[in-house]
């Protein structure tokens, strides 16, 4: 698969304060990668280095094959960017929204109903967006920024302050970004949403990657336990230790149909954090 994004050892430095400290990751396409963290431990300035925004201080840094100290016209038609400073027009209407950054984008304007129906807005499409909720202004601003179907995809708190309704209609169109072939480059603090979405995650705190893989496999990695949680179909709760006799005993019991759920007990993304850094995600 093309490499979209390729970070190789950077550090970034604020006057004597080091922000982000060795960082090296890459995002193939059609893959989302979660840069997860909480507030202040770097995420944001990562993005502004990879868009152009910040200079780093060492190390080399590449999108879609351009240093990223270089980045021209060119790349930025190629690429989208939602953070928590996108802004909309709120005297305007769903639909002019659109036209606006279309003929910016030198977009036809025939795709805005097609990409309305996608973000589920085009009942709103004459409505002033300054009457939409905050969920479907955040729809409205990813629309934007995938209207010119861009090969790489920045993402910084999509859903920070969302309902989880609105939350899960973003989650399901960024699936379907991701099949399509677009690289997504997420940032978050809610360890929840990246596992259900990213193919990698890199753990960040205090500006260095403490972790990184699948979240299946970070998870895996912590499971010291080794345990399983079992509920029986007399209501009966259970949880076992993986030793000899318990799993014999297990074994008795999917035998004889007596289990109504099973579960491994492995750790999450936020505890595998926790026990990382011995600090919360706030």
């Amino acid at each position: 698969m093309e490499e979209l994004l390729v970070l190789k050892h950077i550090s970034k430095t604020f006057k004597q304060k080091e922000a982000l400290k060795d960082i090296t990751i890459q995002i193939k396409a059609g893959e989302i990668l979660g840069f997860l963290g909480p507030s202040g431990s770097g995420k944001t300035t990562t993005i502004k280095i990879v868009t152009g925004q910040l200079q780093q201080t060492k190390g080399e840094a590449t999108i879609l094959g351009t240093d990223t100290r270089k980045i021209t016209e060119k790349i930025y038609e190629q690429i989208g960017i939602v953070t928590d400073t996108s802004g909309v027009y709120e005297e305007f209407s769903v639909y002019d929204n659109l036209l606006v950054f279309a003929k910016v984008l030198n977009v036809s304007p025939k795709v805005i109903d097609q990409l309305l129906t996608t973000v589920g807005l085009i009942e709103q499409k004459k409505q002033l967006v300054s009457k939409l909720s905050k969920g479907q202004k955040q729809r409205l601003i990813l629309a934007r920024a995938v209207m010119h179907q861009p090969k790489l995809l920045f993402l910084d708190e999509p859903t920070s302050g969302l309902d989880p309704t609105t939350a899960a209609e973003i989650h399901k169109l960024l699936v379907s970004l991701k099949e399509a072939g677009m690289g997504i480059f997420l940032t978050t603090h809610n360890m929840e949403e990246a596992t259900k979405l990213c193919d990698q995650v890199a753990l960040l705190n205090e500006g260095y990657i403490v972790e990184f893989g699948t979240p299946e496999e970070i998870c895996l990695r912590y499971n010291k336990q080794k345990e399983f949680r079992i509920l029986l179909k007399n209501q009966e709760r259970h949880v076992l230790k993986e030793t000899t006799e318990n799993l014999e005993q297990l074994s008795q019991w999917i035998v004889s149909e007596q289990i109504e759920s099973l579960h491994s007990c492995e750790p999450t993304l936020e505890t595998v954090f926790m026990t990382v850094t011995g600090r919360e995600l706030v």
